[in-house]
């Protein structure tokens, strides 16, 4: 979500430039259901004669410059949508920047109201928006699109719950959809420290006086590497006894509801998404630090919940809004060969929105699911996600720290020393802010590390492509009463490079029930099954399949004391080195699953 909080002050908070020659701008104060008024700046076109849609977005990140004279220098879908005349909208959502009312994150749906109800919530304040907006904007021709990134892209896809009428499309981007379970500010559980305490805590839980083009200043952390700087900080609670001092309401949020408990089985947007009656295009990047998760997510329950919906998802590969800037054909060393950026902005996004909202809108044949394959560099098309048919093709733990495909006759076991005061970290060489490096990031430089497990297969004869979610399924034994278990699954070229393809984590606690947590039984074989995001990826012929495993992931992720102790209330002495044995044989056969492509699987 930073980058996205980044580019609306940079689109929309410019000095006053060209885009007065070319929009009116209308300033709206717009009552919602239950009194609370919210700010939305609208700005029509000026050489456009005759009706036309109106393109929403609502955000927490200021739908300023305010003031009817101020124009921003440029206007965000501008230059995509703007010589088709399309009106842009933009809202402070309640409790932000110009809008009244209170700001709450990820604010719950409310389920099972009546439409006349004054209660609200954000797919409410949506209806309620567009009902305004329909009778009061000039020349609109009473078709509504809402689009957004990360936070802007949690708004677009409530506005798509219990749909206003004139609302025919929606395209939520990297949509926050679960803050607990793999977006933004946990994985399973495992907190995500550096998102969720120096961006979402930050930037959204200071309290503010009321309405007001600026926002108060979140916290600033003084440090050069946060690698050290958490570290000598101590256990979770040291952050709020020396740094943020219950100042922040979400961070105490945090802290009180480690588990997958009401307060955050509300905020799951995913369960939550019925009613949707207009088209939904959901786009994500395949190497998304921050929302990959929820691209996915939103897409399997729009679809699920709402059958017979026009229901889209594209994947791309980029990090968080990469698709929105730039050309998209390179990322941290990768050249995928061609601009994949301007490919869906141009051929797929624009003749969405404008088949759709137009009252003549042009036919599209955009298919089910585009999804672009890393390693070949190509894009696919398919019915469904994941696409079918597929082959499940599951690389086992063998002797020696290899990886194979048929399970090993003999019990065995491969071990680490987990130390929380030694923590593996999470990017080599260690910057100073999070970034997305760590997504694509060559293994090589962990390797020298002893607490990490790395297991190889042998270098294929042949490509394998897949699509798909990844499924680790292992076999565990520790010493301690908890643990983490981070598994990467990583792209072996010839040369020696290990690229990373995708990564996530479990904490260990929550393998049973994210809502009621176990402690493991010391040296007691335990099977630890997740899943960690789709991927769509081939392994070239000569190149390995390779995972590693660890326990720690720093401090992109908090440490584990590896004691079945609260994380967020205890203190450094319940943190322990632990043992962790990766188990292999008939019985415990640890392994990954992946989905293997057929020829007849994608065109």
């Amino acid at each position: 979500m930073r980058f996205v909080a980044l580019l609306s002050l940079f689109l929309l908070q410019s000095a006053q430039g060209a885009p007065s020659d070319q929009y009116q701008k209308y300033e709206y104060m717009i009552p919602m259901r239950d009194g609370v008024k919210l700010y939305t700046s609208v700005y029509v076109p000026k050489n456009h004669p005759g009706k036309h849609p109106i393109l929403m977005e609502r955000t927490p990140y200021s739908a300023g410059p305010y003031g009817k004279e101020v124009y921003p220098r440029s206007v965000d879908g501008a230059s995509q949508f703007g010589k088709d005349g399309f009106i842009l909208a933009f809202q402070d959502v309640r409790g932000k920047y110009m809008s009244e009312g209170q700001f709450e994150d990820v604010r719950p749906i409310l389920q099972g109201q009546a439409s006349d109800s004054k209660k609200a919530d954000e797919s409410t304040d949506a209806y309620d928006t567009i009902e305004y907006l329909i009778h009061n904007v000039p020349d609109n021709n009473g078709r509504v699109g809402m689009r957004g990134v990360s936070y802007p892209g949690f708004y677009a896809v409530a506005a798509g719950i219990r749909s206003h009428p004139a609302l025919k499309a929606i395209s939520p981007q990297a949509p926050v959809s679960d803050w607990w379970k793999g977006d933004d500010d946990h994985r399973n559980g495992a907190l995500f420290l550096l998102d969720c305490l120096e961006f979402n805590a930050g930037g959204f839980g200071l309290p503010r006086t009321g309405p007001g083009p600026s926002e108060p200043e979140g916290i600033r952390i003084d440090r050069k590497d946060p690698y050290d700087f958490y570290l000598a900080l101590g256990a979770n609670r040291r952050i709020n006894e020396k740094l943020i001092h219950g100042k922040i309401r979400y961070w105490n949020d945090v802290m009180a509801h480690p588990n997958y408990d009401e307060f955050w089985q509300a905020r799951n947007l995913g369960d939550k998404l019925r009613g949707i009656r207009c088209a939904v295009l959901t786009v994500g990047g395949l190497f998304d630090a921050e929302d990959l998760y929820g691209a996915f997510n939103v897409y399997r329950n729009a679809e699920l919940l709402n059958p017979g919906i026009d229901c889209k998802l594209v994947m791309g590969p980029w990090t968080h809004g990469g698709w929105g800037y730039g050309n998209g054909r390179y990322l941290d060393g990768l050249d995928f060969q061609q601009n994949t950026g301007v490919q869906f902005r141009n051929e797929i996004e624009a003749p969405f929105f404008r088949h759709y909202l137009l009252e003549d809108g042009p036919g599209i044949t955009l298919p089910e699911v585009r999804m672009f394959q890393t390693g070949s560099n190509r894009w696919m098309s398919c019915d469904q996600w994941p696409p079918k048919p597929t082959r499940e093709v599951r690389w086992y733990v063998s002797p020696g720290q290899a990886l194979s495909q048929k399970a090993p006759a003999e019990s065995g076991f491969e071990s680490y020393v987990s130390d929380p005061s030694n923590p593996v970290p999470y990017t080599l060489p260690m910057t100073r802010s999070r970034g997305t490096r760590y997504m694509t990031e060559d293994q090589r430089p962990f390797q020298a590390r002893k607490d990490l497990l790395t297991l190889r297969s042998a270098p294929l004869d042949e490509t394998l492509s897949t699509a798909g979610p990844v499924v680790a399924d292992m076999w565990v034994k520790t010493t301690g009463t908890d643990m983490d278990l981070v598994v990467k699954v990583i792209d072996e070229s010839p040369d020696g490079t290990m690229r990373l393809v995708r990564a996530n984590v479990m904490r260990g606690r929550f393998r049973e029930d994210p809502s009621r947590p176990i402690p493991f039984k010391p040296n007691t074989a335990t099977r630890v099954r997740f899943e960690l995001p789709g991927i769509c990826h081939a392994f070239l012929a000569g190149h390995r399949v390779t995972i590693t495993v660890q326990s720690s992931w720093f401090p992109l992720m908090d440490r584990n004391p590896q004691t079945f102790a609260d994380i967020n209330t205890c203190d450094e002495s319940a943190f322990k080195s632990s043992t962790i044995s990766l188990l292999y044989g008939p019985n415990q056969a640890s392994n990954i699953k992946l989905l293997a492509l057929s020829t007849n699987s994608s065109k």
